[in-house]
C-alpha cells in the first residue's frame, strides 16, 4: 500500500493499544461508513500491518491478544460486574460443585462466592482460584498452558479433565453476544474449554455485562438458549434468559 492515511494510522495505533478494534466502533468514532472502515482494515491487512477477524481486526501475531489488556479490563464496568457476581452467588447453593471460567467478571464472582460454604470449585483461572477462600471451599485449578496475562489455562489436558466430570453448574464468560443470539469469543482455545465445561454441568450460567450484547467475536461458543440463565447485572436472571 502507499502512504497510510491519518485514519489508517489511528486504526493501527488503536489496535496495538487495545488489542482489538471493531468496525462498528471505528465507523462511529470517525463518522464514516462501515464500508470505508472495512476498506481501511483490508488495506492494512494486505500490507501485513493488521490481522483481520470477523467484525474487526487485531495486531499481527497476537492471536491470543485480541482482547483488552487484563489490567485495563479490571477497571471497566466495575459496578455491573459486581452486580453480576452477587446475582450469581445468590443462585448457587452451599456444597455445590461448579466450574468457573476466566475473566475479570469471573474473578469478582469467585470473590463473591466466599459468602457460600462447602463449594467444590474447578477453574482455569489462576486469579479466580486465588480469590476463593480455600478455608471454606475445595478449590482445584485445572492444569494446562498459561494463555495470557489474565492467568488463564488452556489445553487438551483441561478438556480431558472436564470430560470426566459431572458438575452441578458451570459459570461461563464470553466476548460478545451477537444479534442472532450467538455467544462468541475471540480465543479458540478458550472456546474449547468453555464447551467442555458446559457439557460437564447440569446447569450453565452465562455471565455477561450489557456491553457484550450486540457484539460479535471470532467464533461461536454456543447459543443464548443453551444456557440455564443469563446474568447481566441489569435484568433478573429469569428475565434476561433467551435474550
Amino acid at each position: 500500500m502507499g502512504e497510510m492515511s491519518p485514519r489508517q494510522k489511528h486504526i493501527l495505533r488503536l489496535a496495538e493499544r487495545q488489542g482489538f478494534v471493531t468496525i462498528d466502533n471505528l465507523s462511529e468514532d470517525f463518522g464514516v461508513s462501515t464500508q470505508t472502515v472495512r476498506r481501511d482494515i483490508i488495506a492494512l491487512s494486505e500490507a501485513g500491518l493488521l490481522q483481520r477477524f470477523h467484525g474487526g481486526a487485531g495486531p499481527i501475531g497476537e492471536s491470543e491478544a485480541i482482547r483488552l489488556d487484563h489490567e485495563h479490563k479490571t477497571g471497566v464496568a466495575v459496578e455491573e460486574k459486581r452486580r453480576i457476581a452477587e446475582a450469581a452467588a445468590a443462585l448457587i447453593d452451599d456444597g455445590a460443585s461448579l466450574f468457573i471460567d476466566v475473566g475479570t467478571t469471573m474473578e469478582m464472582t469467585a470473590e463473591a462466592l466466599n459468602v457460600r460454604r462447602g463449594l467444590t470449585v474447578f477453574t482455569t483461572s489462576i486469579r479466580a482460584a486465588l480469590a476463593l477462600d480455600s478455608s471454606k471451599h475445595e478449590v482445584r485449578v485445572l492444569g494446562g498452558r498459561v494463555a495470557g496475562r489474565d492467568g488463564s489455562l488452556v489445553g487438551e489436558e483441561v478438556v480431558l479433565a472436564l470430560s470426566g466430570m459431572q458438575l452441578d453448574l458451570a459459570l461461563i464468560a464470553c466476548s460478545g453476544i451477537d444479534v442472532e443470539g450467538r455467544v462468541m469469543d475471540f480465543s479458540l482455545s478458550k472456546i474449547t474449554v468453555k464447551q467442555a465445561a458446559m457439557r460437564a454441568a447440569s446447569r450453565v450460567f452465562l455471565l455477561a455485562t450489557p456491553s457484550k450484547f450486540g457484539r460479535s467475536a471470532l467464533a461461536t461458543v454456543a447459543r443464548v438458549g443453551d444456557f440455564t440463565e443469563v446474568i447481566d447485572g441489569v435484568a433478573t436472571p429469569a428475565a434476561s434468559r433467551g435474550r
